[in-house]
Protein backbone atom coordinates (compact mmCIF):
# COMPACT_ATOMS: atom_id res chain seq x y z
CA UNK A 1 0.00 0.00 0.00
CA UNK A 2 2.81 2.39 0.93
CA UNK A 3 4.51 1.83 -2.44
CA UNK A 4 1.22 2.48 -4.27
CA UNK A 5 0.81 5.73 -2.39
CA UNK A 6 4.44 6.56 -3.19
CA UNK A 7 3.78 5.94 -6.88
CA UNK A 8 0.61 8.00 -6.78
CA UNK A 9 2.28 10.98 -5.13
CA UNK A 10 5.38 10.80 -7.30
CA UNK A 11 5.33 12.78 -10.52
CA UNK A 12 7.48 10.50 -12.70
CA UNK A 13 9.13 12.16 -15.68
CA UNK A 14 11.09 11.30 -18.81
CA UNK A 15 13.90 13.59 -19.96
CA UNK A 16 15.47 13.96 -23.38
CA UNK A 17 18.66 15.64 -22.15
CA UNK A 18 19.85 17.03 -25.46
CA UNK A 19 22.91 19.05 -26.36
CA UNK A 20 20.73 21.74 -27.93
CA UNK A 21 17.33 21.30 -26.25
CA UNK A 22 15.93 19.47 -23.23
CA UNK A 23 12.41 18.04 -23.38
CA UNK A 24 10.51 16.78 -20.34
CA UNK A 25 7.69 14.27 -20.51
CA UNK A 26 5.41 14.03 -17.45
CA UNK A 27 3.61 10.74 -16.88
CA UNK A 28 -0.05 10.90 -18.01
CA UNK A 29 0.44 14.45 -19.32
CA UNK A 30 2.78 14.16 -22.31
CA UNK A 31 5.55 16.63 -23.14
CA UNK A 32 5.20 19.50 -20.68
CA UNK A 33 8.44 21.37 -21.32
CA UNK A 34 10.76 22.04 -24.24
CA UNK A 35 13.59 24.48 -23.57
CA UNK A 36 17.15 25.07 -24.82
CA UNK A 37 19.94 23.36 -22.83
CA UNK A 38 21.50 26.70 -21.94
CA UNK A 39 22.37 28.18 -18.54
CA UNK A 40 23.42 31.77 -17.80
CA UNK A 41 25.89 32.04 -14.93
CA UNK A 42 27.35 34.93 -12.98
CA UNK A 43 31.09 34.34 -13.38
CA UNK A 44 31.96 36.08 -10.12
CA UNK A 45 29.62 34.12 -7.83
CA UNK A 46 28.98 30.99 -10.02
CA UNK A 47 25.28 31.61 -9.36
CA UNK A 48 22.73 30.59 -11.99
CA UNK A 49 21.02 33.66 -13.41
CA UNK A 50 18.75 32.05 -16.03
CA UNK A 51 18.00 28.65 -17.59
CA UNK A 52 16.40 27.54 -20.86
CA UNK A 53 14.65 30.06 -23.13
CA UNK A 54 15.66 33.06 -21.07
CA UNK A 55 19.32 31.98 -21.03
CA UNK A 56 19.35 31.24 -24.78
CA UNK A 57 18.25 34.81 -25.49
CA UNK A 58 21.43 35.88 -23.68
CA UNK A 59 23.80 33.76 -25.85
CA UNK A 60 26.44 36.05 -27.32
CA UNK A 61 24.82 39.12 -25.73
CA UNK A 62 25.90 39.03 -22.09
CA UNK A 63 27.89 41.63 -20.13
CA UNK A 64 31.31 40.65 -18.76
CA UNK A 65 30.18 39.09 -15.50
CA UNK A 66 27.49 36.81 -17.03
CA UNK A 67 28.19 33.89 -19.38
CA UNK A 68 25.57 31.88 -21.19
CA UNK A 69 26.89 28.34 -21.56
CA UNK A 70 25.68 25.01 -22.90
CA UNK A 71 26.69 22.42 -20.28
CA UNK A 72 26.15 19.49 -22.67
CA UNK A 73 28.62 18.89 -25.48
CA UNK A 74 28.38 16.11 -28.07
CA UNK A 75 25.59 14.48 -26.07
CA UNK A 76 27.59 14.24 -22.85
CA UNK A 77 28.07 16.43 -19.78
CA UNK A 78 30.81 19.01 -20.26
CA UNK A 79 30.11 20.91 -17.03
CA UNK A 80 28.80 18.74 -14.19
CA UNK A 81 27.72 21.51 -11.76
CA UNK A 82 25.90 23.51 -14.40
CA UNK A 83 24.13 20.43 -15.78
CA UNK A 84 22.97 19.62 -12.27
CA UNK A 85 21.64 23.17 -11.80
CA UNK A 86 19.86 22.95 -15.16
CA UNK A 87 18.28 19.56 -14.34
CA UNK A 88 17.19 20.82 -10.92
CA UNK A 89 15.47 23.79 -12.58
CA UNK A 90 13.68 21.56 -15.12
CA UNK A 91 12.64 18.93 -12.53
CA UNK A 92 11.32 21.57 -10.13
CA UNK A 93 9.48 23.41 -12.88
CA UNK A 94 7.65 20.26 -13.88
CA UNK A 95 6.96 18.77 -10.43
CA UNK A 96 5.93 22.06 -8.83
CA UNK A 97 3.65 20.61 -6.16
CA UNK A 98 5.29 20.83 -2.74
CA UNK A 99 3.76 17.71 -1.14
CA UNK A 100 4.78 15.27 -3.86
CA UNK A 101 7.74 12.96 -3.37
CA UNK A 102 10.77 13.20 -5.65
CA UNK A 103 10.11 11.82 -9.14
CA UNK A 104 11.53 8.75 -10.78
CA UNK A 105 13.30 9.87 -13.94
CA UNK A 106 13.93 8.09 -17.24
CA UNK A 107 16.75 9.79 -19.17
CA UNK A 108 17.74 9.10 -22.78
CA UNK A 109 21.52 8.97 -23.34
CA UNK A 110 23.65 8.54 -26.49
CA UNK A 111 24.34 4.88 -27.27
CA UNK A 112 28.07 5.47 -27.63
CA UNK A 113 28.84 7.06 -24.26
CA UNK A 114 31.20 5.50 -21.74
CA UNK A 115 30.21 4.09 -18.34
CA UNK A 116 31.82 7.13 -16.68
CA UNK A 117 29.76 9.54 -18.81
CA UNK A 118 26.62 7.50 -18.09
CA UNK A 119 27.35 7.63 -14.35
CA UNK A 120 27.74 11.42 -14.58
CA UNK A 121 24.24 11.74 -16.08
CA UNK A 122 22.75 9.55 -13.33
CA UNK A 123 24.56 11.42 -10.56
CA UNK A 124 23.51 14.79 -11.96
CA UNK A 125 19.85 13.76 -12.00
CA UNK A 126 20.04 12.27 -8.48
CA UNK A 127 21.68 15.41 -7.09
CA UNK A 128 19.06 17.50 -8.91
CA UNK A 129 16.25 15.78 -7.00
CA UNK A 130 15.40 12.51 -8.77
CA UNK A 131 14.41 9.59 -6.51
CA UNK A 132 15.57 6.97 -8.98
CA UNK A 133 17.20 7.26 -12.43
CA UNK A 134 16.78 4.85 -15.33
CA UNK A 135 18.82 5.44 -18.50
CA UNK A 136 17.74 4.30 -21.95
CA UNK A 137 19.81 4.49 -25.16
CA UNK A 138 18.67 7.42 -27.31
CA UNK A 139 18.09 5.44 -30.53
CA UNK A 140 15.92 2.96 -28.60
CA UNK A 141 13.90 5.84 -27.10
CA UNK A 142 13.55 7.44 -30.55
CA UNK A 143 12.41 4.14 -32.12
CA UNK A 144 9.77 3.67 -29.40
CA UNK A 145 8.77 7.34 -29.70
CA UNK A 146 8.12 7.16 -33.45
CA UNK A 147 6.09 3.97 -32.99
CA UNK A 148 8.36 1.38 -34.61
CA UNK A 149 7.31 -2.23 -33.84
CA UNK A 150 10.56 -3.00 -31.99
CA UNK A 151 9.29 -6.23 -30.37
CA UNK A 152 8.98 -7.98 -33.75
CA UNK A 153 11.69 -10.35 -35.03
CA UNK A 154 12.30 -7.99 -37.96
CA UNK A 155 14.67 -5.10 -38.62
CA UNK A 156 13.68 -1.62 -37.52
CA UNK A 157 16.21 1.08 -38.28
CA UNK A 158 16.25 4.58 -36.80
CA UNK A 159 18.48 7.56 -37.66
CA UNK A 160 18.24 10.26 -34.99
CA UNK A 161 20.16 13.46 -35.81
CA UNK A 162 20.26 15.58 -32.66
CA UNK A 163 22.29 18.61 -31.62
CA UNK A 164 25.45 16.86 -30.41
CA UNK A 165 25.25 13.32 -31.78
CA UNK A 166 23.74 11.35 -34.62
CA UNK A 167 22.40 8.04 -33.30
CA UNK A 168 21.81 5.18 -35.71
CA UNK A 169 20.53 1.77 -34.66
CA UNK A 170 19.09 -1.43 -36.06
CA UNK A 171 16.62 -2.89 -33.58
CA UNK A 172 14.97 -6.30 -33.51
CA UNK A 173 13.20 -8.25 -30.72
CA UNK A 174 13.43 -5.22 -28.36
CA UNK A 175 17.22 -5.15 -28.55
CA UNK A 176 19.81 -3.18 -30.51
CA UNK A 177 21.46 -5.49 -33.05
CA UNK A 178 23.95 -2.79 -34.00
CA UNK A 179 24.20 0.87 -33.07
CA UNK A 180 26.49 3.69 -34.07
CA UNK A 181 26.82 7.03 -32.34
CA UNK A 182 28.82 9.76 -34.10
CA UNK A 183 29.52 13.17 -32.64
CA UNK A 184 28.55 14.90 -35.86
CA UNK A 185 25.11 16.53 -35.80
CA UNK A 186 23.33 19.89 -35.56
CA UNK A 187 26.14 21.71 -33.74
CA UNK A 188 28.65 20.68 -36.40
CA UNK A 189 26.28 21.97 -39.08
CA UNK A 190 26.06 25.33 -37.27
CA UNK A 191 29.86 25.47 -36.99
CA UNK A 192 30.14 24.76 -40.73
CA UNK A 193 27.89 27.78 -41.43
CA UNK A 194 29.99 30.03 -39.12
CA UNK A 195 33.21 28.93 -40.87
CA UNK A 196 31.74 29.43 -44.33
CA UNK A 197 30.56 32.98 -43.59
CA UNK A 198 33.98 33.86 -42.22
CA UNK A 199 35.82 32.29 -45.14
CA UNK A 200 33.61 33.53 -47.98
CA UNK A 201 32.55 36.96 -46.70
CA UNK A 202 34.86 37.85 -43.79
CA UNK A 203 31.63 38.00 -41.79
CA UNK A 204 31.64 36.98 -38.14
CA UNK A 205 28.34 35.57 -36.88
CA UNK A 206 27.28 33.92 -33.60
CA UNK A 207 25.89 30.43 -33.10
CA UNK A 208 22.30 31.70 -32.84
CA UNK A 209 22.56 33.36 -36.26
CA UNK A 210 24.19 30.24 -37.73
CA UNK A 211 21.33 28.09 -36.44
CA UNK A 212 18.80 30.52 -37.90
CA UNK A 213 20.51 30.32 -41.32
CA UNK A 214 20.52 26.49 -41.16
CA UNK A 215 16.81 26.36 -40.25
CA UNK A 216 15.65 28.98 -42.76
CA UNK A 217 17.62 28.05 -45.89
CA UNK A 218 19.74 24.96 -45.07
CA UNK A 219 19.31 21.94 -47.34
CA UNK A 220 20.98 18.65 -48.18
CA UNK A 221 19.56 18.22 -51.67
CA UNK A 222 18.96 20.74 -54.50
CA UNK A 223 15.65 22.56 -53.95
CA UNK A 224 12.95 23.09 -56.58
CA UNK A 225 13.09 26.76 -55.72
CA UNK A 226 16.31 28.03 -54.17
CA UNK A 227 16.04 30.47 -51.25
CA UNK A 228 17.88 33.62 -50.18
CA UNK A 229 18.39 35.23 -46.79
CA UNK A 230 19.71 38.51 -45.43
CA UNK A 231 22.40 37.98 -42.79
CA UNK A 232 23.79 40.56 -40.37
CA UNK A 233 27.12 40.22 -38.60
CA UNK A 234 30.47 41.92 -38.09
CA UNK A 235 33.05 42.43 -40.81
CA UNK A 236 36.23 40.73 -39.56
CA UNK A 237 38.46 43.11 -41.52
CA UNK A 238 36.82 46.50 -40.95
CA UNK A 239 35.35 45.49 -37.58
CA UNK A 240 32.04 47.17 -38.43
CA UNK A 241 28.49 45.75 -38.66
CA UNK A 242 27.69 44.44 -42.14
CA UNK A 243 24.70 42.94 -43.98
CA UNK A 244 24.96 40.45 -46.86
CA UNK A 245 22.59 38.24 -48.86
CA UNK A 246 23.27 34.52 -49.18
CA UNK A 247 21.61 31.70 -51.11
CA UNK A 248 20.54 28.19 -50.17
CA UNK A 249 23.03 26.76 -52.73
CA UNK A 250 25.93 28.33 -50.79
CA UNK A 251 24.72 26.97 -47.47
CA UNK A 252 24.15 23.51 -48.99
CA UNK A 253 27.78 23.58 -50.12
CA UNK A 254 28.87 24.73 -46.64
CA UNK A 255 26.96 21.86 -44.98
CA UNK A 256 27.94 19.17 -47.49
CA UNK A 257 31.02 17.77 -45.69
CA UNK A 258 29.19 17.42 -42.36
CA UNK A 259 26.16 15.82 -44.02
CA UNK A 260 28.50 13.44 -45.90
CA UNK A 261 29.87 12.27 -42.50
CA UNK A 262 26.30 11.46 -41.37
CA UNK A 263 25.64 9.58 -44.64
CA UNK A 264 28.85 7.57 -44.09
CA UNK A 265 27.74 6.60 -40.57
CA UNK A 266 24.41 5.34 -41.97
CA UNK A 267 26.23 3.29 -44.60
CA UNK A 268 28.60 1.77 -42.02
CA UNK A 269 25.57 0.71 -39.95
CA UNK A 270 23.96 -0.93 -42.98
CA UNK A 271 27.20 -2.77 -43.77
CA UNK A 272 27.20 -4.25 -40.26
CA UNK A 273 23.58 -5.44 -40.49
CA UNK A 274 23.06 -9.25 -40.55
CA UNK A 275 21.82 -10.46 -44.00
CA UNK A 276 18.38 -11.60 -42.74
CA UNK A 277 17.71 -8.17 -41.29
CA UNK A 278 19.12 -6.41 -44.38
CA UNK A 279 16.42 -8.17 -46.37
CA UNK A 280 13.74 -6.59 -44.11
CA UNK A 281 15.20 -3.13 -44.62
CA UNK A 282 14.86 -3.35 -48.43
CA UNK A 283 11.08 -3.04 -47.99
CA UNK A 284 10.86 -1.18 -44.67
CA UNK A 285 13.72 1.27 -45.09
CA UNK A 286 14.40 3.46 -42.07
CA UNK A 287 12.85 6.29 -40.09
CA UNK A 288 14.48 9.63 -39.30
CA UNK A 289 14.04 11.60 -36.06
CA UNK A 290 15.72 14.52 -34.28
CA UNK A 291 16.06 18.14 -35.37
CA UNK A 292 18.46 17.21 -38.18
CA UNK A 293 15.63 15.30 -39.92
CA UNK A 294 14.05 18.70 -40.64
CA UNK A 295 16.89 19.79 -42.95
CA UNK A 296 15.32 20.09 -46.38
CA UNK A 297 15.96 17.12 -48.65
CA UNK A 298 18.06 15.07 -46.21
CA UNK A 299 15.62 12.16 -46.60
CA UNK A 300 15.99 12.28 -50.40
CA UNK A 301 19.77 12.37 -50.15
CA UNK A 302 19.91 9.41 -47.74
CA UNK A 303 17.45 7.44 -49.85
CA UNK A 304 19.59 8.08 -52.94
CA UNK A 305 22.84 7.11 -51.18
CA UNK A 306 21.48 3.92 -49.56
CA UNK A 307 18.85 2.79 -52.06
CA UNK A 308 16.33 2.39 -49.21
CA UNK A 309 12.98 4.08 -48.55
CA UNK A 310 13.38 6.86 -45.95
CA UNK A 311 10.55 8.23 -43.80
CA UNK A 312 10.68 11.31 -41.58
CA UNK A 313 8.71 10.77 -38.38
CA UNK A 314 5.63 12.94 -37.76
CA UNK A 315 7.19 14.94 -34.94
CA UNK A 316 10.96 14.33 -35.14
CA UNK A 317 11.84 16.80 -32.37
CA UNK A 318 9.67 14.97 -29.83
CA UNK A 319 10.58 11.38 -30.75
CA UNK A 320 13.09 10.71 -27.95
CA UNK A 321 10.98 12.44 -25.28
CA UNK A 322 7.89 10.47 -26.36
CA UNK A 323 9.98 7.30 -26.14
CA UNK A 324 10.99 8.06 -22.54
CA UNK A 325 7.30 8.64 -21.81
CA UNK A 326 6.33 5.23 -23.22
CA UNK A 327 9.04 3.63 -21.06
CA UNK A 328 7.70 5.43 -17.96
CA UNK A 329 4.34 3.80 -18.58
CA UNK A 330 5.89 0.34 -18.79
CA UNK A 331 8.85 0.15 -16.42
CA UNK A 332 8.60 -3.67 -16.40
CA UNK A 333 9.69 -3.59 -20.04
CA UNK A 334 12.85 -1.73 -19.00
CA UNK A 335 13.73 -4.32 -16.38
CA UNK A 336 13.41 -7.12 -18.94
CA UNK A 337 15.14 -5.45 -21.88
CA UNK A 338 17.72 -2.93 -20.72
Amino acid sequence: MASNLFGYLSNDIGIDLGTANTLVYAKDKGIVMREPSVVAIDTNTRKVRAVGDEAKRMLGRTPGNITAIRPMKDGVIADFDVTEAMLRYFIRKVSNSSFRVNPRVVIAIPSGITEVEKRAVKDSALHAGARDVITIPEPMAAAIGVGLPIEEPAANMIVDIGGGTTEIAIISLSGMVFSKSVRVAGDELDAAVVNYMKRAYNLLIGERTAEEIKVKIGSAYPLDEELTLEVKGRDSVAGLPKTIHITSQEIREALSDTIAAIVDAVRVTLERCPPELSADLVDRGFVMAGGGALIRGIDRLLSEKTGLPVTISDDPLSAVANGTGAVLNDLNWVMQNL
